[in-house]
């Protein structure tokens, strides 16, 4: 069971931010809200949600196939880190009961994180992966 839920875990993060890659393509507008609201506006400049968009993409493709995953996981683990950190308050006060500007849709950004420290952390016991089968 534990090899299949790697590879759940890793396809599913993996998509997730390819999802986030092409949003950025796609929906430029979008990106440069998020960037405003979240990120103190960086990176809200179009040409950088474009080369983002791509480059996070690209990640989440190396992460649904398991390939340069000695690279690919600690990217990661970081881009997922500063999106956990920039809805510190969604995950600490879900509900917004004593922290404005909560969002409970926001909370999942933590079990995200997880999942990345953990495909991180069993990066060798993931089998079902290109890495592996090219050795």
């Amino acid at each position: 069971m534990k090899r299949w839920g790697l590879l759940l875990l890793r396809v599913s993060t993996g998509w997730l931010l390819v999802l986030w890659g092409l949003d950025k393509l796609v929906n430029v507008e979008h990106g440069q809200r998020v960037a405003e609201s979240f990120y103190l506006g960086l990176g809200s400049q179009a040409i950088v949600q474009n080369v983002l968009g791509v480059l996070e993409a690209i990640l989440g493709l190396f992460v649904v196939v398991g390939l340069w995953r000695k690279l690919a996981y600690p990217v990661t683990f970081v881009v997922l880190l500063i999106t956990a950190l920039a809805v510190w308050k969604s995950i600490i006060d879900p509900w917004g009961w004593f922290l404005e500007g909560s969002q409970v849709l926001f909370y999942p950004s933590l079990i995200v994180f997880a999942g990345a420290m953990v495909l991180w952390g069993t990066m060798d016991e993931d089998e079902l992966t290109l890495d592996a089968r090219l050795g």
